[in-house]
């Protein structure tokens, strides 16, 4: 069985998704990928590992550092889980590049080099956002790029990190990056 618990953020309703012990999944009400970890069959209910995510999101909004990371549950290819381990270790208030986590990648796979794209799918369809700051991850270019929750969501999280967002830019449609 799964379970749903909604809360109320500044930003917006976000859902969290969970197991009955690990969290599966924090997604903004209406994002892109929303709920893609859920089954049909899942039950909205207050549990130990939601009031452990909402204190740490409460600190989070709080512009506070969490100093520890609720129980996750992550469900993917090898590739996203090998991803989503190196989003995990951006610290807080800095960005990464696609390009950079690419090199990451093909370093730890042995390889000369990696698609930038072909991470940018894996950052997007990390199931747990804020948590695992797939917000922090920018285009080579500067580009506020891939956002699931959408961009103005990116550049609030931002924000709150307190990071210099002014060298950063949006893209226009049909922009490469």
């Amino acid at each position: 069985m799964q379970y749903t618990y909604k809360y109320q953020s500044p930003l917006g309703v976000i859902t969290l998704g969970s197991d009955g012990d690990a969290l599966i999944g924090i997604w903004f009400e209406g994002a892109k990928y929303f709920g893609a970890m859920l089954s049909e069959e899942s039950e909205e209910k207050n549990l130990p590992i939601f009031e452990q995510t909402k204190d740490w999101l409460d600190l989070y909004f709080r512009r506070e550092v969490p100093d520890f990371t609720p129980s996750l549950s992550l469900q993917g290819s090898p590739f996203r889980l090998a991803v989503w381990e190196v989003l995990k270790d951006i610290p807080h208030g800095k960005t990464i590049t696609y390009g950079e986590i690419a090199a990451i990648i093909a370093k730890q796979k042995g390889l000369e080099k990696m698609s930038a794209q072909a991470i940018g799918g894996a950052v997007g369809h990390n199931p747990i956002s804020i948590i695992i700051p797939c917000h922090r991850v920018v285009g080579g270019n500067g580009s506020l790029t891939g956002y699931a929750g959408g961009i103005d969501r990116k550049i609030e999280l931002l924000t709150l990190e307190k990071v210099n967002i002014e060298h950063l830019f949006t893209p226009k449609k049909g922009t490469a990056l």
